[in-house]
């Protein structure tokens, strides 16, 4: 009777350009380790998906083209879920979850996500310590946020940054073609309480004073008067004013931007779901000001496209699927993947572990120093910190000149 144990990976949250790099780490890593790994096994929909049978074999993409084209592909190959695993870990769902990795022969549980998908990892891992289970969990971070913390970044955040400053770049270059009269030009990126992708429009900027003038992160209060006092400043100098916003700018106090515009609805984990800050934003300096404002939301593209990948980005996503495979045979559990950083220029990066249970539930913010002219602007040292994450160009499979996509037949 064979002694080698079974793997099975998931994905969860929002997926990234780059979250199917690491599930191709995974996955690849998984399939070359015959002596120690039996059958590599992938959830659909995550541990939702699980819950319902829902799971296939993965040695199937190696059959076909697809497990090489699942590291260009975007969005999650396997499918996402926003599930929340009880916090009592005496509920039913628990045993219900082991009894199917028992009948599985699972030994190595991989899950691919941010912060929730975190807390999945620790919730699984502390049941098993408690049940005496022998399977090993582990968490691959990802996330565009960059908000995880024990982590100098997370995979999904360096091609998101790219995305972002580049087409911030071209916004910029559009509305500068007409100098004659004033205008403003909103642009509203993904950012609940961490504005780190926001920040990245930084790097839009080819010498100093161009747009975006003015950066507004959610680490900050937001000060409507004073935001009108700044847009009103900058226009005297830069007709064609381009202003960057995170879609979790608030007041300080507990409310969004966007919550005065309308209600805001909430997800399962209770998150409020935020859109609409750029366009309130637009109508208040539309009014006060009276020049002619557009607002854009950037939106999912943010996450979704691959055409502007970071060779780094994803080089380091596939990286932390396979390491997270040897940390696993190795031993470890309850373990997130984590990125350490030596240094920025040549920059240089190695791979450890962190405990999931101190980074599950935190959000790691903008450091404030990064952060400057009164919550406006970004510093020269955020800039010297994402930049090296932007770098390197993916040349892209294609088909009749458009991209080519894995997908679950």
């Amino acid at each position: 009777m064979s002694t080698k144990k079974n793997l099975l990976v998931g994905q969860s949250g929002g997926p990234t350009a780059v979250i199917n790099g690491s599930l191709y780490g995974v996955v690849s890593e998984g399939l070359k380790k015959t002596d120690e790994i039996g059958h590599v096994y992938g959830m659909v929909n995550g541990i939702e998906g699980f819950l319902n049978d829902n799971y296939m074999d993965m040695k199937s993409l190696e059959e076909t083209n697809e497990l090489e084209l699942l590291r260009t592909t975007p969005g999650a190959f396997l499918g996402s879920c926003r599930y929340k695993l009880p916090e009592e870990l005496d509920n039913e769902v628990y045993p219900t979850l082991f009894q199917k990795f028992e009948a599985l022969d699972i030994g190595y549980f991989f899950y691919i996500g941010g912060n929730d998908s975190m807390d999945t990892v620790s919730k699984l891992s502390r049941y098993a310590e408690k049940v005496d289970s022998s399977i090993r969990f582990i968490g691959v971070p990802k996330t565009i946020d960059n908000d995880l913390v024990e982590t100098d970044h997370t995979p999904g955040f360096g091609s998101a940054a790219k995305y972002v400053a580049t087409t911030v770049r071209e916004i910029a270059t559009d509305a500068s073609v007409y100098d004659n009269k004033k205008s403003v030009t909103i642009v509203e990126i993904m950012g609940r309480h961490a504005g780190w992708l926001t920040a990245a429009s930084v790097l839009a900027r080819k010498f100093e004073g161009d747009n975006p003038v003015l950066i507004y992160l959610p680490e900050v209060a937001f000060d409507q008067d004073a935001f009108v006092a700044k847009v009103e400043e900058a226009l005297k100098t830069t007709p064609n004013l381009v202003v960057c916003i995170s879609e979790g700018i608030n007041d300080g106090k507990g409310t969004f931007i966007c919550e005065f515009a309308s209600e805001v609805g909430t997800d399962n984990f209770g998150h409020k779901m935020l859109t609409g800050s750029g366009k309130y934003l637009e109508n208040l300096v539309k009014a006060k000001l009276g020049v002619k404002v557009r607002s854009i939301e950037l939106n999912v593209c943010q996450r979704c496209s691959c055409s502007m990948l970071s060779s780094v980005d994803l080089n380091e996503s596939i990286n932390a699927g396979s390491y997270g495979v040897h940390a696993a045979l190795a031993g470890e559990t309850g373990k997130m993947i984590t990125f350490i950083r030596h240094r920025s220029q040549p920059y240089e990066l190695s791979y450890g572990t962190a405990d999931v249970n101190i980074i599950c539930n935190e959000e790691k913010p903008v450091p404030a120093e990064w952060i400057i002219n009164e919550g406006s602007d970004i510093s020269a040292a955020f800039v010297e910190y994402a930049r090296p994450l932007t770098q390197g160009h993916v040349e892209l499979p294609t088909k009749d000149g458009l991209p080519l996509f894995a997908y679950r037949k």
